[in-house]
């Protein structure tokens, strides 16, 4: 297992590869220690905090000498995987439900679950010329192909899809709509021109640089997101650390500088 995930995660640097598919079953052995050695540890995080993540991971490096690997992918997807055993040391989920089952299904320590971040989703074209002023915009016939998150396992895709239902569009979208993997894999059909709009992470359309249009947050259940630990011994101490390393001043500045509102803090107007 161990030599699939160094094959899916990208070796270079501190950052995953390819997004992961979901495994299959339903086995959940408890967290074990793996006997690996604690100078590297391997998190599972939803593919909304690639950017974030990725900067965070190399900075705890710096710091203290502990290589982090990311597999990215849809927060169900990961679930799944955990579930059936994947030797992943930290579960950084997009939402809190998928991180207590990892914890009622005994691999994940419960005393480690915590918020670490609220996300916002936004419209994000190709064109900024092709921006709608606001989602009830999608409803134009010359929106034909609409990407979103696949909402049956991308938490972020359920927020696509409530705050389309909310602004009473849903209906007229929901042939056109085009569904990602993960948050991730939305923002690449989208910008790779396979969809003429997509419903994203804020994150995302951050690290890309270009325009986007925030959608309210109050269209939406609250994109809660939380992170657990799920190994034991030397491994673990190290995924504390790095989920301390999150929550720290230092990591606190990089996820809002990619969009995310902290525990505690209020959303923004918008």
């Amino acid at each position: 297992m161990l030599a699939a995930l160094a094959l899916a995660a990208c070796s270079g640097g501190t950052s995953g590869g390819a997004d992961e598919a979901a495994a299959r079953g339903t086995t959940a052995p408890a967290p074990a220690d793996t006997g690996a050695p604690a100078g590297e540890i391997t998190v599972a995080a939803a593919s909304d905090l690639r950017p974030a993540f990725e900067e965070l991971g190399e900075a705890f490096r710096r710091d203290t000498g502990t290589r982090v690997t990311f597999v990215f992918g849809s927060s169900g997807q990961l679930r799944e995987q955990i579930l059936n055993g994947a030797p992943f040391d930290l579960f950084a989920s997009a939402n809190v439900e998928y991180a207590d089952e990892v914890v009622e299904a005994g691999r994940g320590d419960a005393s480690t679950k915590a918020d670490y971040a609220y996300g916002r989703i936004v419209l994000w074209t190709r064109d900024p010329a092709d921006l709608p002023d606001a989602i009830g915009g999608l409803a134009d016939a010359r929106y034909r192909r609409i990407a979103i998150a696949n909402p049956r396992h991308a938490p972020y895709g359920v927020a696509a899809e409530q705050a389309l239902r909310a602004t009473g569009v849903y209906d007229d979208v929901e042939r056109r709509l085009v569904y990602g993997e993960n948050v991730s894999d939305t923002f690449r059909i989208a910008r790779s021109g396979n969809a003429d709009v997509a419903i994203v992470a804020l994150s995302l359309a951050i690290a890309d640089g270009g325009r986007y249009r925030l959608v309210p947050d109050d269209l939406h259940e609250p994109l809660r997101q939380t992170l657990v630990v799920t190994s034991t011994g030397a491994r673990g101490e190290a995924a504390r650390a790095f989920a301390a390393f999150v929550s720290s001043p230092a990591g606190r500045e990089v996820m809002v500088r990619y969009g995310f509102v902290l525990p505690g803090e209020r959303l923004p107007a918008g």
